[in-house]
């Protein structure tokens, strides 16, 4: 049992020694780095941050992003979160693609409604109830058919109802609705209940009363639109890919235009005359 024991340390530790060894061949977060992706003058005022594909190890300053709301640090190679505990806006955070397996810091990311981590290194529930106490998350994603990517948990069968019964405000899985207490049919239907519940219990003891409305007064009034920085993206993103398409209809159009130009000026065979 001691050289088992013995060996299990030395795993670790080589595991251990193999990530620092990555992480020092990586990129690191700097606020220059930072004020360089976004055009941003002040770490603060960072909202949004698409940071994929760019070889990061480090997360370095990204701490200081005090009011960051969006993240994607898809496709790097980061293994410690360390500085993502400061952020307390944070609502969606993509980690897909890197050489993470403890998720401690997200814990005090008490904002976080989304979450995905397919590809990534997490072996065990055990390592994700810290995050059992995040009541707003709503998404969490451990695997990713389509891009081909999960995490060593994923191998057992049962790990989707698992984080079902470990998470009861889940309301999608690995990107599926997910059926039960999560859903809001669930808790429309539960509420109902409690609320005849209550009616039922006073009947046969005081006349029942004047009917009272379900909703309270100034429901199905119109709410203002709010747009958060989510959605601002999203139409950002947008506006971005219709340009792009703008831009390949107008080349398009001069292609066509110069090939007609092209064949026009060649004369016609059938006009010579012999």
């Amino acid at each position: 049992m001691e050289g088992r024991g013995e060996a299990c340390e030395q795993e670790e530790e080589e595991e251990e020694e193999e990530e620092e060894e990555e992480e020092e061949g990586g990129v690191r977060i700097t606020p220059q780095l930072l004020k360089a992706s976004t055009g941003e003058f002040a770490l603060e005022s960072i909202l949004l941050l698409r940071l994929r594909g760019r070889g990061i190890a480090h997360l370095g300053c990204l701490g200081d992003c005090a009011n960051l709301e969006w993240l994607d640090l898809s496709g790097n190679a980061i293994a410690q979160l360390g500085p993502l505990a400061a952020l307390k806006s944070l609502a969606v955070l993509n980690l897909s693609r890197n050489r993470v397996a403890s998720l401690e810091p997200l814990g005090s990311c008490r904002n976080l409604q989304s979450l995905n981590v397919a590809g990534n290194r997490v072996s065990s529930l055990q390592q994700l109830r810290c995050l059992t106490g995040l009541r707003r998350l709503e998404s969490l994603r451990l695997r990713d058919p389509l891009a081909r990517l999960a995490n060593p948990l994923c191998a057992a069968p049962a790990y989707r109802a698992a984080l079902a019964d470990m998470f009861p405000g889940l309301k999608a899985i690995d990107g599926e609705r997910v059926s039960g207490r999560g859903s809001e049919l669930y808790q429309l239907c539960r509420d109902l209940d409690t609320s005849l519940g209550r009616g039922a219990g006073g009947a046969g003891t005081e006349p029942p009363g004047a009917a009272q409305p379900w909703v309270e007064a100034g429901f199905w009034e119109p709410r203002p639109p709010r747009r958060s920085s989510i959605m601002e993206e999203a139409y950002k993103q947008f506006g971005e890919v219709l340009q792009e398409c703008r831009e390949l209809s107008r080349r398009a159009d001069d292609t066509i235009a110069q090939a007609e130009r092209a064949l026009g000026g060649r004369p016609d065979p059938n006009s010579y005359v012999f």
